[in-house]
């Protein structure tokens, strides 16, 4: 028979799976509390199940684990990590810090991507496979291991298209939510998307209190075609009809993520249009300054055309911030992530600027 992960499991799953083996469902719990509070690697440490049982789940199922290949940190301490899967797949995983001393980790969903967004290293050697469950888990895992607490915040936006991988991310976030397991709350958790709607409306049906952000980067289908392949699929008309549903259901906010271009996506006609898209609806843009990829020629407004940007939408009435990229020096800023690392890799040496650490 072959053994399953164990932490692909929900709290409710697996007390099926513990029914499914002739023991009280309440096991379930205290699996739980073993493999999420303590972070437990082996069967034998549930100090507090009888023996037999022990046995018993190692025999019907296995705890994998993800290796630390290199921890990154920044200048502004923002620290990346590599990180290697049972298969030997590579991704990435980021902690930022706020001021305030709160933890927030992006998350990877994928290996690689299947989207290839033009501001965006992780799709540039396309897609691989999705992430399990225990994989998506693991990385939370490690950090709870490394700092001695849970993040604070998850935000799915490392490598990959979370809604892609709808199923096992859906499950991912009932085990950071639950009680039992991390206790992140709902609304501490985003989910960042670059627009799949079929995948939006399940989301809506389950009508939770997670944070949505759409990738949207240009107020016009041709330009947005041409920065997201995604959106000849799935075009501006649709999505924001289907945004706008979303918010009415779950009478929850949409954030729309809305990087800077220098000459591509930041005039202030541009301006105009998004707020035509955007008025009169619970939605914020978060602005953000694009950030250098070596694949792309493509270069970051200024700072005095983000704020004319960004104060031009305020003043129209859109709520709009400005998200402060961390971690660039380390290529740990939004759209960096790529899961690229060798000793050899000139691109990679010359991507740091000194006082970078390595660890």
């Amino acid at each position: 028979m072959r053994r399953k992960e164990i932490k692909n499991f929900t709290l409710d799953e697996l007390k099926s799976e513990m029914e499914n083996l002739g023991e009280r469902s309440f096991r379930a719990t205290q699996i739980f509390f073993w493999l999420y509070k303590k972070g437990v690697k082996d069967f034998k440490a549930m100090f507090n199940l009888p023996e037999w049982l022990r046995n018993t789940l190692s025999d019907n199922f296995y705890i994998d684990n993800v290796e630390l290949i290199k921890l990154l940190k920044s200048e502004d301490n923002t620290e990346k990590y590599l990180l290697k899967l049972e298969d030997g797949s590579i991704i990435e995983s980021v902690l930022i810090f706020s001021e305030r001393n709160k933890i927030t980790e992006c998350i990877s969903s994928q290996v690689g991507c299947k989207y290839n967004c033009k501001f965006c290293e992780s799709g540039k050697k396309g897609f691989f496979r999705n992430l399990s469950v225990s994989e998506i888990i693991n990385q939370v895992l490690l950090i709870k291991r490394v700092k001695g607490i849970n993040p604070h915040n998850i935000v799915f936006m490392g490598i990959g298209e979370p809604l892609d991988n709808f199923d096992a991310v859906i499950k991912s976030i009932y085990i950071l939510n639950s009680k039992e397991a991390f206790n992140i709350g709902a609304r501490k958790i985003t989910i960042s998307t670059c627009g799949i709607i079929p995948a939006i409306n399940k989301l809506q049906e389950l009508n939770w209190q997670i944070e949505l952000s759409i990738s949207l980067h240009a107020p016009e289908d041709k330009l947005r075609s041409e920065l997201m392949p995604v959106n000849r699929k799935y075009p501006l008309k649709e999505l924001l009809e289907t945004c706008k549903n979303y918010v009415k259901k779950t009478n929850r906010q949409i954030t729309f993520e809305y990087i800077l271009i220098e000459g591509v996506n930041d005039s202030m006609v541009q301006a105009e249009m998004l707020t035509q898209l955007l008025q009169g609806y619970n939605f914020k843009v978060n602005l953000i300054i694009f950030n250098p990829l070596f694949s792309s020629n493509l270069k970051p407004s200024s700072f005095q055309q983000a704020k004319r940007f960004k104060d031009f939408l305020i003043k129209k009435g859109i709520k709009t911030t400005t998200r402060k990229s961390k971690g660039d020096n380390i290529l740990a800023a939004c759209g960096q992530l790529k899961a690229l690392y060798q000793e050899n890799d000139q691109i990679h040496k010359n991507s740091f600027r000194d006082g970078i650490k390595y660890y």
